[in-house]
């Protein structure tokens, strides 16, 4: 029984997809099941709630072979309390079932400089400490930036021709796909074999800066599309202006500092830690559809 956390996130619901392909049997984690497609609500068990609930996942992990673990996105709330606080159920709840196997999905940081001055990414291996203090065999999924970030902008892409952030222009950085982060959570996670702790780092292909991304996009869409470097405390103003919290708008502007001091830049890329799809790829499949419109 693999027990999946945020099944209708941009990961997890791909994670979900992989699995139920391969007949794996699932117990999802879901605050609303309607957010479910119909094919997987037939196919898996539901347990509905939050997974910081804590008689939530006590119900959810009971008889669980492994789990999918993902916190959902912190806002409102201080980065210790959507990082550390809502994971404190769950360490008991792996605790008290001896959840053989927990999946983490965190940052690329740990053992750097740049560990306990990352906002989020801090958070993150934190949280991670706690579930692996549990004694599970664990196994942390190390993302950089995702592709998708830059996605998000193509709307303004369209309209003005420029996407923005507060890195310089030309910091070459990996990016991957959530795709390939869900692919590889679906195989340790169908895998009863490993044991121990350990991070496992997703990377792309290759590093790229904005500049790299903007001729990419630019060449796959057909429209001029340039990167616009904006300053951290616009940045910042951005995530209040949207509602976060103090504490989560300076854990942004620390993790970007960090990604473009370095970072990310800190794992190694294998074949065993490199995805296959590239930022060509991605721009091909998600943004040449939305600028043909």
């Amino acid at each position: 029984m693999i027990v999946i956390t945020a099944p209708t996130s941009q990961i997890g619901r791909q994670v979900v997809n992989t699995l139920i392909e391969a007949d794996a049997p699932l117990r999802l984690i879901v605050r609303d099941a309607d957010k479910l497609p119909e094919h997987v609500r037939d196919r898996a068990e539901i347990v509905l709630g939050s997974h910081g609930d804590a008689s939530v996942v006590d119900r959810a992990f009971e008889g669980a072979d492994a789990v999918f673990w993902l916190a959902p996105p912190a806002w409102a709330q201080s980065l210790e309390d959507a990082y550390l606080a809502f994971a404190q159920p769950a360490a008991e709840a792996i605790r008290r079932h001896s959840v053989p196997r927990v999946l983490s999905i965190t940052a690329i940081g740990r053992g750097t400089e740049w560990q306990d001055r990352a906002g989020p990414v801090t958070a993150s291996l934190q949280m991670d400490d706690l579930l692996m203090s549990t004694g599970a065999a664990f196994r942390a999924l190390a993302m950089p930036s995702f592709m998708e970030n830059t996605a998000r902008q193509v709307g303004v892409m369209k309209e003005k021709g420029m996407f923005f952030g507060p890195i310089a222009s030309d910091r070459k950085l990996p990016f991957t796909a959530t795709r390939d982060m869900a692919a590889a959570a679906a195989r340790l996670l169908a895998d009863r074999a490993w044991s121990g702790q350990q991070e496992v780092p997703v990377l792309g292909p290759e590093d790229l800066s904005f500049d790299d991304q903007a001729a990419i996009i630019s060449e796959v869409t057909g429209h001029p599309v340039r990167y616009q470097q904006i300053s951290y405390d616009q940045f910042k103003q951005q995530f209040l202006a949207r509602g976060t919290s103090e504490s989560v708008a300076q854990g942004y502007v620390d993790m970007y500092r960090a990604k473009e001091e370095g970072i990310d830049n800190t794992a190694a890329r294998t074949p065993e830690t490199t995805g296959h799809t590239s930022f060509r790829a991605f721009c091909q499949e998600k943004l040449m559809p939305v600028f043909a419109v």
